[in-house]
């Protein structure tokens, strides 16, 4: 399966500082051997989508509504996605389930709209530090997986602990792998063998200098990478790295 590596770029850049980064990341993705991803803010996905044409980088949403248009003041829908270049969009952040409230059953709801826009769709699940502390978190996972994919799913997964997401900590490697694991057991026991075709990213804290080992790990078919997809040579390294 050929690895998916993703950057999220969050709330982050003007357009004189994504010019050169977009620039540097189309010089250097030639010859890699992983699909390379980009999600800007929704500001800069014009730009983005002139500057990465005619290079093998995807473009990606971070966010999209469920409506396909209507009174959303502030939203953006996925056909508005599609339109503006992009291929896939994020759904479910843990950011996003924090700071806006979103639940299994709003994520669902936009992975739908993303599928009938013609987007592919990574829904992001993962467990707080105090459920991994008490035991949980195959079961929040589990429950995440249940509620917040649409039946016929054939997008991607995003693995990311909630707990690792910007701070430099990450699970074990028998952690990570037990996790994906237990997802793929979920996709493949709800989905069949579309289930295991179902590309599963990890997310948090991921940099160039561990990047090779979590992308060796079973199950691990790809990264989303926040912070250092800012910078363009971390994260060609952690792309050379899949």
């Amino acid at each position: 399966m050929r690895r998916l590596i993703a950057g999220n770029w969050k709330m982050n850049l003007l357009r004189a500082e994504a010019e050169p980064l977009l620039a540097s990341l189309c010089a250097g993705a030639a010859g890699l051997e992983c699909d390379l991803l980009v999600c800007p803010p929704a500001t800069l996905l014009s730009l983005a989508a002139m500057a990465l044409s005619g290079s093998p980088i995807a473009l990606g949403g971070q966010d999209c509504h469920a409506a396909a248009r209507g009174a959303h003041t502030g939203d953006i829908a996925a056909p508005m996605l599609r339109d503006a270049g992009a291929r896939y969009v994020i759904v479910g952040h843990s950011e996003r389930r924090a700071d806006h409230r979103e639940t299994d059953a709003d994520v669902r709801a936009k992975a739908e709209a993303a599928v009938a826009a013609g987007l592919v769709p990574i829904v992001c699940v993962g467990e707080s530090e105090s459920e991994r502390m008490a035991g949980r978190a195959e079961s929040v996972v589990g429950r995440q997986l249940d509620l917040s994919l649409p039946d016929g799913f054939a997008g991607a997964i995003a693995y990311e602990p909630v707990w690792a997401i910007g701070t430099g900590r990450i699970p074990s490697a028998e952690e990570i792998a037990s996790m994906h694991l237990h997802i793929r057991s979920r996709l493949t026991g709800r989905f069949g063998a579309a289930g295991a075709a179902v590309r599963i990213l990890y997310g948090g804290s991921v940099k160039p200098d561990n990047a090779g080992s979590l992308l060796r790990l079973p199950e691990v078919g790809g990264a989303l990478v926040g912070g250092a997809s800012l910078d363009a040579v971390s994260f060609l390294a952690i792309a050379r790295a899949g």
